[in-house]
């Protein structure tokens, strides 16, 4: 059953070229309601223990690395269909194959830097979630 929320984040790369506002803007014209929104830096330990799924992967170094360079936001969004319809929106991982005017097709350079994270599933966008809000951060 699809839930009303999902949860994201702009990532590091996004942030550093200004394109924050920009990027929260697009969720909110596509009609999702920002109910938790953090600006906050990953330490190591963290941003290992948020892609612990990838440890194994050869990438899994390079992917801690680069989402501990810079700060990022995190943030629960809702909508009807959330999850689906934010990955739409989002576009796909590589941004030279992202649809046009999705957000990875106007704002990531690479695979690697691809400008946010989307939740994969409704069960994925609440353990997310709840990774990085209480329950008294959501409104």
């Amino acid at each position: 059953m699809a839930t009303n929320r999902t949860f994201t984040m702009i990532k590091p790369d996004a942030v550093a070229n200004g394109h924050a506002g920009k990027i929260l803007d697009h969720f909110i014209q596509a009609g999702f309601k920002v109910v938790a929104l953090k600006y906050t830096n990953l330490s190591t330990e963290m941003a290992g223990n948020f892609y612990g799924i990838h440890r194994e992967r050869p990438f899994f170094g390079d992917l801690v690395s680069f989402m501990t360079s810079g700060p990022i936001y995190a943030a629960i969004l809702e909508k009807d269909n959330a999850v689906e319809d934010f990955r739409k929106i989002i576009g796909a991982t590589d941004p030279q194959k992202a649809e046009p005017g999705t957000i990875r097709n106007l704002y990531a350079k690479s695979i690697d830097a691809n400008a946010v994270h989307g939740s994969d599933s409704d069960e994925n966008a609440d353990i997310e979630g709840n990774f990085f809000f209480s329950q008294f951060e959501r409104f």
